[in-house]
C-alpha cells in the first residue's frame, strides 16, 4: 500500500483536489517524486496553526517548498514505512516503483470484481478437468 500512496499522490489523488502531498514538477505522471522528497534531509516541517496540516521549507529559509497532512508524514516518521520510502526514493529505483504500483493498482482494481475470472480459481479448474 506504500508504493500505491506515494503513486497516487503524484497523480494528483487527494482529497479535495488539495494540493498536500503533491510533492512533483510533474503532477500526473507516475514516478516516485512524493518519496524523493520525503525523504530529502535539509527540510524542515512546522505544523500549521489549524494543526492539520505541514509546510516543509529548506532549513534556514522562509520559503515555503510544499505542505503535507499526517497521512503523507506517516511515511517517513514511522520506521518501517520510512524503510520502504528510502527503498522507491533512491536513484535505481524508478522502474521498480512504477512495475511495483501498477502491479498493486490492477490487484486492488480487481478486488471487487466478482465477473473476472482470478488466475488461482482457472488452475484448479484446469487441474480437475486433466484429472478427469
Amino acid at each position: 500500500m506504500t508504493v500505491l500512496v506515494g503513486g497516487l499522490r503524484v497523480l494528483g489523488a487527494t482529497h479535495g483536489a488539495s494540493s498536500h502531498g503533491v510533492w512533483t514538477d510533474r503532477p500526473g505522471t507516475l514516478s516516485n517524486d512524493f518519496f524523493v522528497h520525503l525523504v530529502e534531509t535539509d527540510v524542515e516541517w512546522t505544523r500549521s496553526k489549524d494543526g492539520r496540516t505541514f509546510t516543509a521549507r529548506r532549513r534556514g529559509s522562509k520559503e515555503t517548498l510544499r505542505t503535507a497532512t499526517v497521512v503523507d508524514l506517516i511515511f517517513g516518521s514511522n520506521f518501517q514505512l520510512r524503510r520502504l520510502a528510502e527503498a522507491y526514493a533512491a536513484s535505481d529505483a524508478r522502474e521498480r516503483f512504477v512495475k511495483e504500483f501498477v502491479h498493486v493498482w490492477h490487484k486492488v482494481i480487481r478486488l471487487d470484481r466478482f465477473d473476472v475470472q482470478r488466475p488461482s480459481a482457472r488452475v484448479a479448474r484446469s487441474s480437475k478437468r486433466q484429472d478427469q
